[in-house]
């Protein structure tokens, strides 16, 4: 399992970003192997963190090259103040199973 992290300061989020944010985010749920998101914000709220999981490396190659995708890489710069994308392999998540989450809960934690 692969999570990419999407993080991004805004700028400029126009009815044009929202109309493209919302195809991109159908793009993502119809990719085979997508497993889910969750979004964050930090607590002085200038930063926030879409995080995106995925199935394996196929699974977010296929969603990285999707023409709506490459269509938001190219004009960020209107709507970014900057970004950072962090891609990280899963390799454990535990917890004490209150809640569900899209990364397997293995083992109680302790």
């Amino acid at each position: 399992m692969l999570m990419a992290s999407f993080i991004f300061t805004e700028k400029d989020l126009t009815e044009a970003f929202f109309a493209l944010d919302t195809k991109i985010e159908k793009a993502a749920q119809a990719t085979d192997g997508f497993l889910g998101k969750e979004s964050w914000v930090s607590p002085d709220g200038a930063k926030r963190n879409s995080v995106y999981y995925w199935a394996d490396a196929t699974a977010l190659r296929s969603f990285s090259s999707h023409p709506l995708h490459l269509e938001a890489k190219l004009q960020y710069e209107k709507w970014y103040g900057g970004f950072h994308v962090v891609i990280s392999e899963v390799t454990k998540s535990y917890g004490d199973n209150a809640f569900e989450h899209v990364t397997p809960n293995g083992r109680k934690a302790r």
